[in-house]
């Protein structure tokens, strides 16, 4: 029985070993070397070290920060308030409004984002033209920032909304009933019935909403190229930088362990906040 197991099994563990737990190892390893005229040296946590004095490192983590700090909290107020609707007996065509708001989670990164930079162009850009603005969205540093928000709330609220709505369906009707009963209005209804069950699903959508923001890299990369003056910088795209185009692979994988790091750290005090 034993053997007839690791005869299913084995495939897959080998190639969890070979695909993830390998390169793995090695990035870890790499992370403290580092490699000088060819010759790569032990360099132990210098390279970690190092990033506390990297003014672009830093300014990515910036970047980052302020984007986790209002993104997700406005794409995630926004996907309950859409699942709220959704689910509502009175809405018609459900299904249709579902997929509609679904849909831009399967669009290719690269594909919405070259949309978005052709319709907030300065010069002819659909949004400028049709709102009669003047807006430099792509090369002022603040606009910049809403321009990335914008982009990455439209493509993601969707999804987690749908994701809300089977939480919001697994709600008895009962409860409502009950509430209604009880005399409570629709928005005390809301705050002590239906958000207090939502918390695990809540919990989900912002433990990998800011996996998504910590891992950001195409939006930043096709959208605004990383500036104006590094405004969007993100982690991700440092490490790009870093790894791809100065060929320092030591670093660029410290920086990657640092973010894994940031992500463990975050999703654990979230799971303390959500209780």
């Amino acid at each position: 029985m034993r053997r007839a197991a690791w005869v299913f099994v084995g495939p897959a563990a080998a190639l969890l070993l070979v695909f993830f737990a390998y390169p793995l190892a090695a990035s870890l390893l790499q992370s403290l070397q580092s490699t000088d005229g060819g010759v790569t040296q032990w360099a132990g946590l210098s390279q970690y070290t190092r990033m506390f004095g990297d003014p672009f490192f830093l300014q990515s983590l910036a970047n980052a920060g302020l984007i986790l700090a209002v993104q997700v909290p406005v794409m995630i107020g926004l996907a309950t308030v859409l699942a709220y609707v959704l689910n509502q007996s009175w809405l018609r065509f459900k299904a249709t409004w579902r997929a509609a708001y679904f849909l831009p989670a399967v669009t290719t990164l690269v594909a919405y984002a070259v949309v978005f930079r052709v319709l907030l162009r300065t010069e002819g850009g659909a949004v400028n033209q049709i709102f009669g603005l003047e807006v430099d969205w792509l090369n002022d540093p603040f606009w910049a920032r809403v321009a990335l928000i914008a982009s990455i709330t439209w493509r993601w609220a969707g999804y987690n909304a749908i994701i809300l709505l089977a939480g919001l369906q697994a709600i008895g009707r009962e409860q409502y009933e009950a509430a209604s009963i009880d005399g409570a209005s629709a928005g005390k209804t809301f705050v002590k019935v239906i958000l207090p069950q939502l918390k695990p699903v809540l919990l989900f959508c912002s433990i990998t909403s800011t996996i998504g923001t910590l891992q950001l890299f195409d939006e930043p990369l096709v959208l605004t190229g990383g500036g104006p003056g590094d405004a969007t910088l993100t982690p991700i795209l440092y490490l790009y930088q870093v790894g791809f185009k100065q060929f320092d692979f030591g670093y660029a994988s410290a920086i990657a362990w640092v973010v894994v790091l940031l992500i463990g750290g975050l999703s654990w005090a979230q799971f303390r906040w959500f209780k």
